[in-house]
């Protein structure tokens, strides 16, 4: 099959981290992903739970050394001319299973780049016929716009945002200090204090959200605020909805993307009178789950929906249970969450 054109970007991308249901954690990662004629080259493929080799969190190093693989300066790392596409966001090991793709110079004598024979691999070894993407590539792109976007990478002027830092503000330290160590424990940094006077603006640049306790009264979130503006930084800022951990672990990662609405799964969530509407970009794994709090404080979760969107919006019927008195719905694919209060 010969390869036709197509276009070649990049931009960076999110995997949603959380703490789940059942009280695993799901980490987050920030990476570069490949944008193939206008859409992210993984929702193309599958609903697949992946990142692409250019993530935030390698060493520099070892993100320069993927770089430069792309760019055929170095071997392939694996046999037969194949690449590693997207790779589990968990670990490297090509055990749990990867994307892959045979990458190439164009056979007519000119400088464009082939990626073609997309498969999922589990070992050294792939068999097209019964793993590969078919009708996915191959995908023919410009030399030049190949280079100069990758090549963007290695200078520095197209890294993904780092900014994996969440300044948390509030009167219950207790909750606070749960909710630093859960974000922590998903590799988001976090810190914990009353206002933000006193912290050089260097460090305030470093954050990529606030976020605010329901205690933080209206004069300590303007100041909070000032102080970031003074500093020339542009945080996400949070209002906590209601003292449940995951609930709040939901709402900073939503305020983390950053990521162009057009390259996101789901894009759209209201919750209202029992129903959830959802708008979703391309065929993937929904799960929603409601939190609330009952008659006595205490935090109750509720998994209400687990099951494949097609792309477009949606509109779903909830369990009576999951709506009592205040609560909440969260909303997850692959790549994204978001969350919204149960309106009335």
């Amino acid at each position: 099959m010969s390869a036709e054109y197509a276009t070649f970007g990049l931009a960076p991308a999110m995997r949603a981290g959380g703490v789940l249901s059942n009280g695993d954690v799901q980490v987050h990662r920030d990476f570069v992903d490949f944008i193939v004629n206008g859409r992210p080259l993984l929702f193309q493929l599958s609903d697949l739970d992946a990142v692409s080799p250019l993530a935030a969190d390698i060493p520099p190093a070892i993100f320069t050394d993927h770089v430069r693989s792309l760019l055929m300066e170095a071997e392939a790392p694996l046999a037969h001319g194949r690449y590693v596409i997207y790779g589990c966001p968990e670990c490297e090991g090509l055990e749990c299973g990867a994307v892959t793709a045979v990458i190439e110079q164009a056979g007519d004598g000119g400088d464009d780049y082939v990626w073609r024979d997309f498969a999922w691999q589990t070992d050294e070894r792939v068999d097209l016929e019964l793993n590969g993407y078919h009708g996915i590539g191959p995908f023919r792109f410009d030399g030049a716009e190949y280079r100069a976007a990758l090549g963007q990478l290695l200078d520095g002027a197209a890294e993904p945002v780092r900014r994996r830092r969440v300044l948390l503000i509030g009167a219950r330290v207790a909750l606070l200090a749960k909710l630093a160590a859960a974000l922590r424990a998903i590799g988001i940094g976090a810190e914990i204090t009353e206002d933000a006077s006193g912290v050089s603006a260097e460090e305030l640049r470093t954050y990529g959200a606030v976020a605010f306790g329901r205690a933080a009264d209206e004069d300590q979130r303007a100041a909070v605020r000032a102080q970031f503006e003074q500093a020339g930084a542009d945080p996400a800022y949070v209002e906590g909805l209601a003292p449940i951990v995951p609930l709040l672990v939901a709402q900073i990662e939503a305020a983390l993307d950053r990521s162009p609405q057009e390259q996101r799964r789901l894009t759209g969530l209201v919750a209202a009178d029992g129903e959830a509407g959802l708008e979703v970009t391309s065929t993937c794994r929904v799960q929603l789950t409601a939190y609330r709090l009952d008659r006595l404080n205490r935090a109750r979760t509720l998994e209400v929906y687990d099951d494949t969107l097609g792309p477009g919006r949606h509109r779903l019927s909830l369990d009576r249970a999951a709506t009592k008195g205040e609560s909440f719905l969260v909303a997850r694919t692959t790549g994204s969450v978001l969350v919204a209060p149960m309106a009335r």
